[in-house]
């Protein structure tokens, strides 16, 4: 037996058949989701119910988020593209055209997250741009929230389908 092959049957690289994968797929999701801009959403919740020093809290740490997020995406931001355009092809080349199944997981996790990606600096440009405070960084935060989901929703979904159409098509046998 060849050092690879023993490393291939250690590690079962059909990603869709494989525990790990889903649970890593749920907890992405369930991160994304909770982690709107860097701030918890219960941190959203309680600004928005309180006020007080629970919204000034709030209000610093988006701040300091977005100004963070904005900084990285104007200096380094072609850059970033630039490499996630290249992984992201190399991903569907694999992938896709290869039928490489531990780059179709890859690319099922990474594709709709570079979107999330974007919208979030997107986010955080306008929150920076405009200073946006008060009620109107609650809904721009839970409207993000709410966009982040159907997204996920929606990534899951297909990710689900795809990857029952795999292990249909290899079979367990």
């Amino acid at each position: 037996m060849q050092w690879y092959e023993f490393v291939y049957e250690l590690i079962d690289l059909r990603s869709f058949s494989n525990l790990w994968f889903w649970i890593a797929l749920a907890v992405m999701w369930s991160m994304a989701s909770h982690w709107v801009l860097g701030v918890p959403y219960d941190m959203i919740t309680r600004a928005r119910r309180h006020g007080g020093q629970a919204q000034e809290d709030l209000e610093m740490l988006v701040r300091i988020n977005a100004n963070r997020m904005d900084v990285i995406g104007q200096i380094a931001g072609l850059w970033i593209a630039w490499f996630v355009g290249f992984l992201l092809t190399m991903l569907v080349i694999l992938g896709f055209w290869y039928d490489v199944e531990f780059a179709q997981a890859v690319f099922c996790l990474l594709f709709p997250m570079s979107i999330v990606s974007a919208l979030s600096l997107r986010a955080a440009h306008r929150i920076r741009g405009e200073g946006t405070t008060g009620e109107a960084l609650h809904r721009r935060l839970i409207w993000h929230r709410m966009t982040i989901q159907g997204i996920g929703m929606i990534s899951i979904l297909l990710t689900s389908l795809w990857g029952m159409f795999q292990n249909l098509q290899i079979g367990v046998f």
